[in-house]
């Protein structure tokens, strides 16, 4: 796993999900608006989650 200089993972101390269980709750910074994307929000809908690393940066 590549880690960001500076940053330190922590990959190892999370448990991996399984197929039926609950995502943890967690909180994210919206880019193209201001706000927060709540899990908590959504109990209840299907949710789908795509990470995109760099999306909105140069290559």
């Amino acid at each position: 796993m590549a880690v960001t200089k500076g940053r330190t993972s922590t990959g190892h101390q999370t448990p991996t999900l399984k197929t039926g269980d609950k995502a943890p709750e967690f909180e994210l910074p919206i880019v193209n608006k201001d706000g927060n994307f709540k899990l908590a929000d959504y109990r209840g809908k299907s949710v789908v989650l795509v990470f995109f690393p760099l999306a909105f940066t140069p290559v």
